[in-house]
Parts: C-alpha cells; sequence; structure tokens
C-alpha cells in the first residue's frame, strides 16, 4: 500500500471516529490501525487529564475534534469570501507536480473555476470556487491535509 493511500484510509478513519464520539457519550477513544494508534479525547477530557505525549511511533490526534487552523479566521469581518473544502483529505494547488497552481494570490477566479483538488480514498476532486473576485489569501498549503469546512482560499468578491 502506498503512503498516500495510508494517509487517506487514517483521514477516512479519524472522520468516521470523531462522528462516533460526536453522537456518544465518550470523552476519549483510542484506536489502534496497522503500527499507528490514533487518539481522540474531547477539549473537556484534554483539559482533565493535561496534554500527554503519544507513545513511540505513535501519531496522537488530540485536537481532532477542535477546529483546524483556517476554519475560525474571521474572514467576513476583513471582508473576504471564504472558499471551503466540502470534504477531508489532501490538497493539491496544481493538477500535477512541477504544474502552474489553478490560482494564485492577487489573481482573478471567477465561479465554477477549479482552485485546487482534494485527494480522498484515492480519488482527485476538483474544487470549484462559489465566487468571483480577487483571490486574497490562499489558506491551505500545497498538500496539506484539511478537514471539511476549513478554509482554502479567501476571495474579494467583485
Amino acid at each position: 500500500m502506498t503512503h498516500r493511500s495510508d494517509v487517506a484510509e487514517l483521514i477516512a478513519l479519524v472522520d468516521r471516529l470523531e462522528r462516533l464520539m460526536e453522537r456518544s457519550a465518550l470523552c476519549e477513544l483510542e484506536v489502534e490501525y496497522g503500527d499507528t494508534t490514533v487518539v481522540l479525547r474531547t477539549p473537556g477530557a484534554i483539559a482533565a487529564a493535561g496534554v500527554v505525549a503519544p507513545a513511540a511511533g505513535a501519531v496522537a490526534f488530540e485536537s481532532a475534534l477542535e477546529p483546524l487552523p483556517g476554519l475560525d479566521e474571521p474572514v467576513q469581518e476583513r471582508g473576504a469570501h471564504a472558499v471551503s473544502a466540502p470534504l477531508t483529505g489532501v490538497f493539491y494547488r496544481s493538477p500535477s507536480p512541477g504544474a502552474e497552481p489553478y490560482v494564485r494570490e492577487g489573481g482573478e477566479v471567477n465561479a465554477g473555476q477549479v482552485i485546487g483538488l482534494i485527494e480522498a480514498m484515492k480519488l482527485f476532486n476538483e474544487i470549484k470556487s462559489d465566487v468571483t473576485g480577487t483571490v486574497r489569501h490562499i489558506a491551505a498549503s500545497d498538500g496539506d491535509l484539511v478537514k471539511a469546512k476549513q478554509t482554502l482560499i479567501e476571495v474579494d468578491p467583485s
């Protein structure tokens, strides 16, 4: 199995576990997946227990229930429109390595124009702008893991 497919499977697993925790009274959930241990804790459980370092070789997702950077940016206050990720996956700014990015800061974007790709479960999904305007800020970098509803770019509508 390739690294990308491992990442996609791990992302899908974390999303399923997060939904499970939201519907239950669980405060903490620990799951071993291959050589990786995933630990999900509610903010209350983290505060009560303090931050615990992961075991050697483990990947901690203690903040998986808290918003990722960029999710709570006050884009509306700054007059920009946030184009958000419709799903969780790995974000790519260009169609292939070395190719020109779909959009650049300061460049124009049209409603319906592709702004990037999100790879999830071995599929590449085109992400399109829902507004026409000037790209103010690109919030997600090439190869970043993005969560659903996370801001990808900010656009000054025209």
